[in-house]
């Protein structure tokens, strides 16, 4: 195993310099963020930075109103990004204001040398989350109370890994971690009902759909493993690249086709049941600027949308692919490391400049462009903040800042309806399940709210 850790401390130097952090924050006052925003100033919200990017609104959608599906209470966030295909479209919650119902610390806390990159998962009444040192833990959703405790760190392995991710199966729980193992555990009990070995660690959740598990090791590789009892199914091995993003990415599944998303920027589809090659899609664009920029990572995970594929590279190309056959449908110059969130004839993407960007799916037009600060000095341009998300909730696009800010915004037109200061920092986005709102901080804390 000596050479996974090598390998794994190697990203970690190569990506510590582009990792930030954001922050939590717990929800209270009048509304969702405190008070509300003073009305927005008339006219099209449109940003400063497109002057450099040439990303302008569609005139042509000035009379188009953006219409959702109505609201849905989702029983379980059972994978990395909701779900196997991560369209989860829009979610319901308490459209009043939001109360914290339990916080309960889960164990290792983020650190300069460990990271928590492993979102909670909901799924039968229970959230799932994993600390800083791959300690998995078991909670009732309801009062925050420990069912369970496991930790998956080898006896021959140190603890200064960090990463994986969790998901949620009727056959149990699957675990990716750094120390290239994949574990099924006993949903109820948290044993290991079985282990399997990976060619190289693993930074990202795996994906689960009709008893296959789906992974990608931090060198580009697509492992599938059967889900009854871990045998290898087939692999595919992209292009290592020597540098990259802090994390990685969650396959998409639908149906007989995945989506694997790598660090080269590509984008691949295969046949679930063979790993027979269906199509390939470059999204590493021409982005200029500082060294992040230029890097290709696809760290935002893919989402599959009926017929389309929606996902968006750091290097500057967001895309539209059809689902089937390959071919962009659409594409356009937005960069960013979230992933989009698609309701809908609409998708919401947060770019790397701080933008929150309302699309046509069908076409990729922009009806709408809200710029978010991006530095917490911008007088002196020092501080830079980054934003997670969006999640679509109960007419509400929420963001989070590393300034300590959580923003809502109205998915119809951009403006800002409440802010609200967060006291405690995370680079995780929030999940949502039966009305409730669960955030895991930097500091291993896990705050339900509801």
């Amino acid at each position: 195993m000596s050479g996974f850790r090598e390998t794994a401390r190697a990203v970690r130097r190569s990506a510590a310099s582009v990792m930030v952090l954001s922050t939590l924050f717990l929800l209270g006052g009048c509304g969702w963020f405190g008070d509300s925003e003073k009305p927005p100033l008339p006219g099209e919200r449109v940003s400063a930075l497109q002057l450099n990017r040439q990303l302008n609104v569609d005139p042509e959608l000035a009379g188009t109103d953006v219409i959702l599906p109505e609201p849905y209470v989702n029983n379980a966030w059972a994978q990395a990004g909701g779900n196997q295909t991560h369209a989860m479209y829009h979610l319901k919650a308490n459209s009043g204001a939001l109360q914290q119902v339990w916080s309960v610390d889960i164990g290792a806390s983020a650190s300069s040398d460990n990271r928590l990159l492993a979102e909670p998962i909901v799924a039968d009444g229970v959230v799932y989350a994993m600390d800083a040192n791959s300690i998995v833990s078991a909670l009732d959703a309801a009062s925050g109370r420990q069912i369970w405790r496991k930790d998956l760190t080898p006896d021959d392995e140190d603890d200064d890994l960090f990463g994986g991710g969790i998901a949620w199966s009727e056959a149990g729980v699957v675990i990716s971690t750094p120390f290239a193992r994949v574990f099924l555990l006993d949903a109820k009990t948290g044993e290991v009902k079985w282990e399997a070995t990976a060619p190289a660690p693993m930074r990202s959740a795996p994906a689960v759909s009709d008893g296959r598990v789906f992974v990608i090791t931090i060198d580009n590789q697509l492992l599938v493993y059967a889900l009854d009892d871990g045998r290898k199914l087939w692999s595919n091995a992209g292009v290592e690249e020597a540098a990259g993003l802090l994390g990685g990415t969650t396959p998409a599944v639908d149906g007989d086709i995945v989506i694997a998303a790598y660090t080269s920027g590509e984008l691949l589809a295969f046949d679930v049941t063979d790993g027979r090659s269906i199509w390939t899609e470059s999204l590493a664009g021409g982005a200029r600027g500082n060294a992040i920029a230029t890097l290709t990572d696809i760290r935002g995970r893919p989402v599959i949308d009926r017929d389309f594929v929606v996902a968006i590279g750091n290097g500057g190309v967001m895309a539209a692919i059809d689902k089937e056959r390959g071919g962009r449908v659409w594409d356009n110059g937005l960069g960013g490391t979230q992933m989009p969130w698609v309701a809908g004839d609409f998708v919401f993407v947060l770019t790397n400049d701080s933008e929150v960007v309302c699309l046509s799916r069908q076409d990729g037009r922009i009806k709408w462009i809200t710029a978010l600060p991006q530095f917490e000095n911008p007088q002196e341009k020092e501080d830079r903040i980054y934003w997670s998300g969006p999640v679509l909730v109960s007419d509400r696009l929420l963001v989070t800042g590393s300034s300590g800010m959580a923003v809502a915004l109205s998915p119809y037109d951009g403006s800002i309806i409440g802010k609200q200061t967060l006291p405690d920092s995370s680079h995780l986005p929030p999940v949502v399940a039966n009305e409730t709102i669960y955030i895991l901080s930097d500091d291993a804390r896990l705050i339900a709210l509801k």
